[in-house]
């Protein structure tokens, strides 16, 4: 299935591959879809939705087994505060569900901060606009797509 996330790729002449999974509606993490796909929580990166005090909506792209650190995002996107938007405003924004955000083929293009450790990887995961359906890429390819600043982002979880 080709979803607009992988027309950008394909008119933008980026390679990559799609990996596809069985969905739990129960268990939509980052780290169940990279067991799912067969690559470690780091290298799958999930996207959030967030509104900066003065930027409005922003996508965060961190890895899937850190959080985002809200402070570093707001130094990095020039805000003063930022929060998670509230999950039922995500589609609306967006024009993804939970689960399926991407930062290819949002609604708008909003502005797009990755976390720095993406460029640790020869290939990443990223939602591919769906459900059950990962891209697998180049890091530097999928920067480049959706325009991304990098920076520190992240914070590994509380255990």
């Amino acid at each position: 299935m080709k979803t607009n996330a992988v027309r950008i790729l394909d008119r933008l002449g980026i390679s990559y591959e799609l990996r596809d999974y069985a969905v739990d509606p129960d268990d939509l993490t980052a780290e169940k879809v990279a067991r799912s796909i067969g690559l470690p929580p780091e290298q799958v990166f999930k996207t959030l939705v967030v509104r900066g005090d003065r930027s409005g909506p922003l996508l965060a792209v961190v890895p899937g087994d850190d959080e985002l650190d809200l402070k570093s995002l707001a130094r990095l996107s020039n805000d003063r505060k930022v929060e998670m938007v509230p999950l039922k405003d995500v589609q609306t924004l967006t024009g993804y569900i939970r689960g399926g955000v991407t930062a290819l083929a949002c609604k708008k293009n909003y502005p797009v901060l990755a976390d720095e450790q993406i460029r640790r990887f020869e290939r990443i995961a990223v939602s591919a606009g769906v459900r059950g359906t990962q891209i697998v890429l180049a890091p530097d390819d999928y920067l480049r797509a959706v325009q991304a600043t990098t920076g520190p982002i992240s914070r590994p979880k509380p255990t």
